[in-house]
């Protein structure tokens, strides 16, 4: 009987981890190894994609507004500066809330780039995703939208993106015209969407004389969300101390109620007369913060009183990432 040949196994070129492409977690793994890609080079991917950041937006200008604008306002925009200035091409970089269809971010027939906040992300970095978007959309053709995918682990951030000196000053629209550049001369199939678009809106105003502070219109009641940069438990004794002497609210009819908590800030949340609008608030808002401010330099332990405001204050908190 013939002996059998020992079989021998061709060796696979080696990769370096930057060279690994990444794979299904159940497919075998790109480096040869013979293990499941979730078993191997996967497992950093996987961590990096699960791994929450609490505060994606920290260090850009205008934390609290990108905190705003992504879970609290409907429509709206911000001219965005690069660090490294605008590739040729492209004559502008737009942030807008929402694009149609969800886009992750457009790249219009003139070349400007609009780029989507309020859409799903892959990993637990906005940031990092938003970059990733970013870059693809600057390299797209003329006329395309990006669709979305995950970030590399490894790539940049929005931080490593954009001038931290630039100014970040948002516009606040009554619906979502700026989706196209000449909405009066738009096809009925757009003009619809958009009216669809516009109906959803909730109306509302940002205030001037105080930061990252924006006035909502609804069926029942008007609303004051106010994104605050403070950590959150100085924060939370602020707003008790004042709650408990009476001095939380914005005018007659106005209550503070509570609070939201996205990523990584507190939004403290005003209950306002149906009647109340946003030019109604400002002077009120401007004292609040001052009053804000002496609040938040007290030191001393809270009292009984001040406890239980701020009791009232925490259980009414809802996360919003």
């Amino acid at each position: 009987m013939a002996k059998k040949r020992p079989q021998t196994k061709a060796k696979r070129p080696q990769l370096t981890d930057g060279e690994i492409p990444v794979v299904g977690a159940r497919e075998p793994c790109p480096c040869g190894s013979g293990r499941r890609y979730k078993a191997c080079h996967g497992r950093a991917a996987a961590q990096a994609v699960t791994e929450l950041v609490h505060r994606p937006f920290e260090g850009l200008p205008g934390e609290c507004d990108w905190v705003a604008l992504r879970e609290l306002v409907p429509a709206a925009t911000v001219e965005l500066t690069l660090k490294d200035g605008l590739p040729e091409g492209v004559p502008s970089v737009t942030l807008a809330t929402v694009l149609p269809m969800a886009w992750p971010a457009l790249r219009r027939e003139d070349g400007s780039v609009l780029l989507g906040l309020q859409n799903d992300t892959a990993s637990g970095d906005i940031s990092r995703d938003l970059a990733d978007t970013l870059l693809r959309a600057l390299e797209a053709q003329p006329g395309t939208p990006v669709q979305g995918r995950r970030a590399p682990a490894d790539g940049p951030r929005l931080q490593d993106l954009l001038d931290p000196e630039g100014a970040f000053e948002p516009v606040v629209h009554s619906g979502f015209e700026f989706w196209v550049p000449d909405p009066e001369n738009a096809t009925a199939e757009v003009t619809a969407s958009l009216e669809r678009a516009n109906a959803a809106a909730i109306p509302t105003a940002r205030l001037h004389g105080v930061d990252a502070a924006y006035w909502c219109e609804t069926p029942e009641k008007n609303h004051l969300r106010w994104v605050m940069p403070h950590p959150e438990e100085q924060l939370l004794d602020a707003l008790a101390r004042l709650h408990a002497a009476g001095r939380s609210s914005l005018g007659d009819g106005t209550r503070l109620v509570g609070s939201f908590r996205a990523h990584g800030l507190t939004v403290p949340v005003w209950d306002l007369p149906s009647g109340v609008g946003a030019q109604d608030v400002e002077k009120p808002a401007a004292e609040f913060a001052e009053r804000l401010a002496e609040a938040l330099a007290e030191d001393a332990p809270l009292t009984a009183d001040e406890r239980r405001a701020r009791g009232g204050l925490t259980n009414r908190q809802v996360t919003l990432s």
